[in-house]
């Protein structure tokens, strides 16, 4: 009986969970809609991302692009993608 007991209880908090992870999805959409969520602002400025991607394409390591700029390599790598 106990264990019935359980698996009932974790069923319900699992259903309980979705219906709010639903209805948080639903909250960001509308936001969007208003322009409320627009994300993260960019890391650097333009002048600076045109200043990256000439080191870049320079033949500058990443890596050293990184943390010259106080940025991830990922962050890099975005950057230099947006100019392709």
């Amino acid at each position: 009986m106990a264990h019935l007991l359980l698996s009932v209880m974790g069923a319900f908090a699992e259903f309980e969970r979705a219906l709010m992870r639903e209805r948080q999805r639903e909250g960001i959409a509308l936001a969007k809609k208003r322009g409320v969520y627009k994300g993260r602002k960019p890391s650097l400025q333009p002048d600076q991302a045109a200043e990256l991607r000439q080191k870049a394409q320079a033949g500058a390591k990443k890596a050293v692009l990184a943390r010259e700029y106080g940025i991830s390599r990922e962050t890099v790598y975005q950057y230099l993608q947006k100019d392709s």
